[in-house]
């Protein structure tokens, strides 16, 4: 069993985060010691480490959390953990998109200025209408 500072560094979760997770029943409440302290076991810093990783990949806390009460392995499961991994991942190709649009768009302003003029194209367009 670990407190809540090592359940922080084994899992790369930092403690508030915990905390706000546990707060909000994305995970469950650990036992406490007699001094009352948190308490984790490794299956429940296994548990933050899943969390994590979901939302390094971008998924949502809801989306995390359905993926964690899945638990077993399972036909069902499985589908339903692909489906939602192709529906994250055509949102995540519609930013990928839309970043593009907005590089080009600055590509374009700054392509219009010339350094240290007076006028500058790129905060006319900006001011404009």
């Amino acid at each position: 069993m670990f407190a809540i500072g090592e359940a922080s560094k084994r899992s790369g979760v930092s403690i508030e985060t915990i905390r706000y997770y546990e707060r909000e029943g994305i995970v469950q409440k650990p036992a406490r010691a007699e001094n009352g302290r948190r308490s984790y076991s490794e299956a429940e810093i296994g548990q933050l480490r899943f969390i994590k990783r979901c939302r390094d990949l971008g998924f949502t806390i809801k989306d995390a959390k359905a993926l964690l009460n899945f638990g077993g392995q399972t036909d069902a499961s499985c589908k339903i953990a692909h489906d939602m991994s192709k529906a994250h991942l055509e949102i995540v190709r519609e930013k990928i998109a839309n970043l593009k649009r907005l590089e080009r768009a600055l590509e374009e302003l700054m392509s219009n200025c010339a350094s240290g003029t007076i006028q500058c194209p790129m905060l006319d367009q900006l001011h404009a209408d």
